[in-house]
């Protein structure tokens, strides 16, 4: 049984994609680690990145190759000021040479160093290999970005599969029968069985600081989105919309930093039609943010970061006013433990099943999270997360021009307002009546993903992907 925490699930980092940049970055800061630990890094004259399978086919619309060039550098996706992120990538390529682990400055071609490979390697279809060398040797090493942030190796990956993996959380799970039965056995709720498993590995205020930071990234998020005008990056020349369709939501009262404007937002007009261009104006901004290489929470993957914000966004400033930091940190708790039992028991890479793994996922977290949060009980709380996915098996990953942007940021929309209706839906069931539990859907998701054509997988080699081309735009 693996331990997956709710900080795994809910990584800070920048945009535009979990597995194409936050992944790659991660296996670079990885390699420079190697290299140290060899003591081969102030040797090194040269290295090279083999980029394979979905990251070479849509890397240069996720942004993979600039990652690459970050991580090399030394540079923290968590921590690394967003508008310092062209200065080093214009520096890199002006000057042909980087500043390797912020130690040796070696020369680098971004156009010859990073080889775009089209084929597969067979462990995963997100592949980067590295290679450094020094006047009389070479080192390599190969990555595989399984989704969310997540690297492993290919050791790693066999390991899953033939040793067991060593847990030290007090309620190990794999799926959500597991879950179910220790809230039953225990009396508790699913976020207090989360809670309990965090205190195993962090302390109660490492805990409450991690989460209230997770939390003021998304807001952040959100009010940058909010306020941002413009045509994104990339070159489709897609237009921002949560600015505008902020600007006619919010009226007229003042408000100088995050958290008055949420004191705002709860004065405004609240009918149906209103909460709704209200969710997916949340969902848009902090999606229109990761696509412009800015700062947000994967969650569970930066391509649909912006459903479980958009949802917990509307509990607190449209469903409970007097929702608060203990609130915010049960809904988070029980989105992460959601979205680990989709980890385990299926995937949340679009390389590996397609959208259903990004936006499926996202909207089972966020609906699950709501329905706890409004007072679900946890077998209510697993079938708010089985309608959510219900409806979003089979969604391919067709991202047009490789950029996550169509459809990709108008689905974390539909993400959000399936979350909201499905925790609507669960509330009002007897979960002894419900007839697929969660861990069926989870399965079939699995099953799903391994019948969807490679084409539909984030490859950007059919669907919308190939209907409409840049020149179209």
């Amino acid at each position: 049984m693996e331990c997956i925490s709710v900080f795994d699930m809910l990584k800070i980092g920048v945009g535009p994609s979990s597995s194409h940049t936050l992944g790659p970055w991660r296996a670079a800061e990885r390699f420079l680690g190697e290299l140290k630990d060899k003591k081969l890094i102030d040797n090194i004259n040269r290295v090279k990145v083999d980029l394979y399978g979905s990251l070479s086919l849509t890397g240069k619309g996720h942004a993979t190759d600039l990652a690459v060039m970050l991580g090399l550098s030394g540079a923290d996706p968590e921590y690394i000021p967003v508008e310092s992120i062209d200065v080093i990538i214009s520096a890199i390529k002006n000057k042909k040479e980087i500043f390797l682990g912020n130690e040796i400055i070696i020369p680098f071609n971004f156009e010859t160093d990073i080889v775009f490979n089209r084929e597969f390697l067979p462990f995963h279809a997100n592949g980067i290999k590295f290679t450094a060398y020094t006047s009389d040797e070479e080192y390599e090493n190969t990555y595989y970005s399984i989704g969310g942030g997540f690297v492993v190796i290919e050791e790693r990956l066999n390991s899953t599969k033939n040793e067991e993996i060593k847990c030290s959380f007090p309620f190990r799970t794999d799926n959500a029968s597991d879950l179910l039965r220790f809230c039953n056995q225990e009396n508790k709720q699913i976020w207090e069985i989360v809670y309990e498993n965090e205190k195993s590995m962090r302390s109660k205020d490492e805990i409450h600081n991690e989460l209230m930071r997770i939390w003021d990234t998304m807001l952040e998020c959100m009010y940058i989105g909010c306020h941002s005008e413009g045509t994104l990056p990339g070159g489709l020349n897609v237009r921002r919309r949560a600015y505008d369709m902020h600007k006619n939501l919010i009226g007229v009262l003042p408000y100088n930093d995050p958290y008055s404007w949420m004191q705002v937002i709860r004065q405004t007009e609240v009918k149906f039609r209103q909460i709704l261009k209200w969710v997916s104006c949340f969902a848009l901004s902090v999606n229109e943010v990761n696509a412009s290489l800015g700062r947000v929470v994967t969650a569970p993957t930066n391509g649909s970061a912006g459903v479980i914000p958009a949802v917990l966004m509307y509990y607190l400033v449209i469903e409970n006013h007097e929702a608060g930091e203990e609130e915010i940190k049960r809904f988070l708790m029980t989105a992460g433990e959601i979205g680990s039992i989709f980890k385990k028991g299926a995937t949340i890479s679009a390389a590996m099943g397609g959208c259903q793994a990004e936006i499926g996922v996202s909207s089972a977290m966020a609906a699950a999270a709501l329905c706890e949060a409004m007072g679900g009980t946890p077998e209510q709380v697993t079938v708010a997360a089985e309608i959510a996915m219900e409806h979003h098996l089979g969604l391919t990953c067709d991202p047009i021009g490789g950029l996550v942007q169509v459809p990709c940021i108008e689905r974390n929309t539909m993400g959000a307002i399936k979350a909201i209706n499905a925790a609507e839906l669960a509330l009002e069931t007897d979960a002894k009546n419900a007839k697929v539990p969660l861990d069926k859907v989870v399965n079939t998701m699995w099953e799903t993903a391994k019948d969807m054509n490679t084409k539909y997988k984030e490859t950007s080699e059919g669907g919308l992907a190939v209907a409409v081309n840049m020149a179209d735009c």
